[in-house]
């Protein structure tokens, strides 16, 4: 099928399924041919044999194959949100986020600390306990800014001490919060798009990373923001991530292949030149290597402007899935070469019938 094409490898996707990866929800869908059955790849039924399966890039897809949508998963429905006990344990952090929930706590909820912390690990790459430390302490660090005394914030941040605030928001900012006023943080966000998670990571300064969850480049991403810019992320909302979710779902729909967000991207001289070209290639067209090398004013740089395409860190809105070679082959896309052919037939479809 040519659609297949536009799926992540078999080895990637079976793995995904053992492991109910729910980054991988919407990407793919997964019939079991022992059953006639299609699920979602997070389903929590028992998993099949390798053999036993085959990929779908849709449910219609699935349906034409001759499979049956699972009764336990729904794969007809929408791309679920996050889990409920997910959803649970944000909850109970927004009633006090700027408060503690123990373990005692969690389990006259009827929360299993143990569950939680696995599930918000799984979901989210981090514990729930430091996803709430550090909601909690970006908290902090906003009111002191905002010209709240040092001691106040302390009193009203869960803390019982102020040596347990401070070595806390130490930790956590890398300078005692007396320091806070001359500090900002990073804020973070998880978004859920039709080719897996991605994180968003924005200041006031506009959005600074969109990439992909399932990229080992994020775990040198992140370090690279904090270091450079002196800053902490924490999860939390800013205007420029609920701008950034709003645009990334238009485009996503087709209601609008265009962004329009302050960006902020961290980088050198010359990576910075070669993404505002990569910015300038129209929707729905390509480029190649060869064309940004001339643009930036010497043929001989189509090695560095891979390698600066590589190091992109705002992915789809700084296209650089746009660049192909000249012979018209696709190469070279941290996300996976499915998720770059991927996109650009999404932007051909819609311009063409634009």
């Amino acid at each position: 099928m040519k659609t297949m094409e536009l799926l992540p490898p078999n080895g990637t996707m079976y793995r995904a399924l053992l492991d109910r990866d729910p980054s991988f929800e919407g990407i793919f869908i997964v019939g079991v041919r022992t059953t006639g059955i299609f699920c979602r790849p997070t389903c929590s039924s028992k998993k099949p044999a390798r053999e036993n399966v085959e990929f779908f890039p849709s449910p219609n897809e699935a349906l034409i194959g001759g499979y049956r949508p699972c009764l336990r998963c729904q794969p007809m429905d929408p791309v679920p949100p996050a889990p409920e006990l997910i959803e649970r344990l944000r909850a109970e952090v927004e009633k006090a986020p700027d408060g503690r929930l123990t373990d005692k706590e969690l389990a006259s909820l009827a929360i299993d600390p143990s569950t939680a912390r696995r599930q918000f690990k799984r979901y989210y790459g981090m514990t729930f306990q430091a996803y709430h430390r550090a909601r909690r302490m970006g908290l902090a660090l906003r009111e002191v800014r905002r010209g709240e005394s040092v001691e106040e914030v302390r009193n009203g941040s869960g803390f019982g001490s102020e040596s347990g605030f401070r070595e806390a928001f130490t930790r956590i900012f890398g300078d005692p919060p007396t320091s806070a006023k001359r500090r900002d943080c990073l804020c973070a966000e998880r978004l859920t798009t039709p080719l897996g998670t991605m994180l968003a990571v924005a200041d006031d300064e506009g959005l600074r990373l969109l990439e992909f969850v399932d990229r080992r480049a994020l775990e040198r991403e992140l370090p690279i923001l904090r270091q450079r810019l002196k800053k902490t992320v924490v999860p939390g909302e800013h205007p420029h991530l609920a701008a950034t979710r709003k645009q990334l779902a238009d485009y996503f729909a087709g209601k609008s292949l265009e962004f329009d967000l302050p960006l902020a991207p961290v980088g050198s001289e010359f990576q910075m030149r070669a993404w505002d070209i990569l910015r300038s290639i129209p929707v729905g067209e390509t480029r190649s290597y060869s064309w940004m090398a001339k643009r930036l004013g010497d043929p001989q740089l189509r090695r560095a402007v891979g390698r600066a395409n590589g190091t992109n860190m705002i992915a789809i809105v700084i296209p650089c899935h746009r660049v192909i070679r000249a012979d018209g082959n696709l190469c070279g896309y941290g996300g996976g070469l499915w998720r770059k052919k991927w996109l650009l037939e999404h932007e051909r479809k819609w311009v063409d019938e634009s």
